[in-house]
């Protein structure tokens, strides 16, 4: 007897949850958990990569089965596009020759809620994708950098490493930071920061572009440790380690001028009136000694060295005050975009 009971127990849940109102109330709860559910996509800016795009795309569509996998090709004159459209990653070119520019098109193209951003040389391991989207997914980071550099992996150059670390050690002095690998290659990032990132770099120092504009505009970071690998046989690396550590340079100076203008200017101002005490204390100890000044043209350029560096102070206190209502203008404008959202 209690089995029979239970038999028409079960009966009639089945009744109910068969029922054209029950399921429909089924089919909307399903139907909302579809929406909330966070879209991810993964972007892979690639250049003659035919040895390794098809790998990159096999293991990101093994780990996360339902994202979009997209490959932003750079004028790649080998069978790199051929190979993504082969194990099905939709491909977005863009024309203008270096990494910089396909990020760029990259951020202009992207709807998805989580962007994953890695490079189709195969050095980055697909597994480690879930321990950059979860900070992004529990809405405890912006933007979450894969650090490379917390062991010693392989892969690195002795030159790598030392750029890597004059980088890192200027970048954490500057912004008062703890980064590690500001030039990694693999990220994860929410859409409002993608979205709301001006990037400006056509080649490799986009990522030192992307970070510091990150820190600049107040976006929390995350730094993750992933594992990091040699090129396969037959793949060669496209940086050309003076070429491209200039350029890193050029774009931390140029970052700096613009968006921390009173330290820069500060800096600039004290070499100029240092140099011209320098010479300026030359005169001045002439003058003791003799009581006349026969190095005229020096005495001049001390005071136009100090003049020079003086209106360069002032110039970082204009700069800053500019700045800082810029920041102001842009966090009233996030806070807009985010209430309309």
């Amino acid at each position: 007897m209690p089995l029979i009971k239970e038999f028409f127990q079960l009966l009639t849940r089945v009744k109910i949850l068969c029922s054209p109102k029950k399921s429909g109330f089924l089919f909307e709860i399903m139907e909302k958990e579809m929406i909330d559910r966070p879209s991810i996509a993964v972007a892979i800016p690639c250049y003659n990569e035919e040895l390794t795009v098809g790998k990159v795309i096999q293991d990101f569509r093994k780990e996360l089965p339902d994202a979009e996998i997209f490959v932003f090709d750079n004028n790649s004159s080998d069978q790199t596009v051929k190979r993504a459209r082969e194990n099905g990653a939709q491909v977005v070119f863009e024309k203008k020759q270096g990494k910089g520019y396909a990020m760029q098109r990259m951020f202009r193209t992207m709807e998805a809620d989580v962007l994953v951003m890695v490079d189709g040389d195969a050095t980055y391991f697909a597994e480690d994708v879930h321990k950059l989207i979860k900070p992004i997914l529990e809405d405890n980071a912006d933007m979450v950098v894969g650090n490379r550099l917390h062991r010693n992996d392989k892969g690195f150059s002795f030159s790598h490493r030392f750029g890597n670390a004059l980088f890192k050690l200027f970048l954490n002095y500057l912004f008062n930071t703890r980064y590690q690998d500001i030039l990694s290659g693999y990220r994860a990032m929410k859409k409002e920061f993608y979205q709301g990132i001006p990037l400006l770099a056509g080649g490799f120092e986009v990522e030192t572009e992307l970070t510091l504009q990150s820190l600049d505009r107040g976006y929390f970071l995350k730094e993750v440790p992933i594992q990091y690998t040699d090129r396969p046989v037959g793949s060669h690396s496209k940086i050309n380690e003076f070429k491209d550590g200039s350029r890193i340079i050029l774009t931390i100076i140029s970052l700096l001028r613009d968006y921390r203008p009173m330290i820069f200017f500060s800096y600039l101002g004290g070499v100029f009136i240092a140099l011209g005490l320098i010479f300026g204390g030359v005169v001045i100890v002439e003058f003791y000694q003799t009581g006349f000044i026969t190095r005229v043209p020096m005495a001049i350029l001390s005071i136009a060295l100090v003049i020079v560096g003086v209106n360069a102070i002032v110039s970082g206190l204009i700069l800053s005050a500019v700045a800082r209502r810029q920041k102001e203008t842009e966090l009233i404008m996030r806070q807009i975009t985010n209430n309309r959202r």
